[in-house]
């Protein structure tokens, strides 16, 4: 049941893209944070290890599934025929207050705080979502990664089909666990 309400979404889609002939767009932000997680830590039989939890590493694992999802997803889609993309991107340094939840030393939450002014707003932040997601020059873009508006290059981790089937398979089987 788990998986089938995640992947609802993604079947009106496809069904939706079909009927009306507009393409639908998934985006997933991710964030350049992504580039410290050289996948040596990201191993998917450890991912759930509470011993080796640290809040930084978690958000950059994190960061560099997003990027990977959307690969993943943008080979399916391409495989399946479907007029629909997924991309990724990094939305900038933003001034919110995210900085709570993995900034645990005082000094650089400190300096975090006298560089907030230096930073993108939110509606700044969101330029590149909305770039993905309602351009005409992003239509049948699918699989890539941007930054301020602009394709850019992750690390080659964040390239890795094999390990973006991993982590999808990984999703699919901790999905059907939960549903049980």
């Amino acid at each position: 049941m788990g998986l089938s309400c995640n992947l609802r979404p993604i079947i009106l889609m496809k069904s939706t893209a079909k009927e009306t002939g507009v393409q639908g767009r998934i985006v997933n932000v991710s964030s350049t944070a992504h580039r410290r997680s050289d996948g040596s830590g990201f191993d998917l039989n450890k991912l759930n290890d509470k011993s080796k939890y640290n809040a930084f590493s978690a958000y950059s694992h994190s960061k560099l599934a997003n990027i990977l999802h959307a690969n993943e997803l943008s080979r399916r889609f391409q495989e399946q025929g479907c007029d629909l993309t997924a991309n990724s991107l990094h939305p900038g340094v933003i001034g919110t207050n995210i900085v709570r939840y993995i900034m645990t030393n005082s000094v650089l939450t400190s300096i975090f705080s006298l560089a907030k002014p230096f930073l993108k707003d939110v509606p700044q932040g969101a330029a590149t979502t909305v770039y993905l997601a309602l351009h005409p020059d992003a239509k049948g873009v699918s699989g890539k990664y941007f930054a301020g508006c602009n394709e850019a290059t992750p690390t080659p981790v964040a390239r890795d089909a094999e390990l973006a089937k991993k982590l999808w398979a990984f999703s699919e089987e901790l999905m059907e666990n939960r549903s049980k």
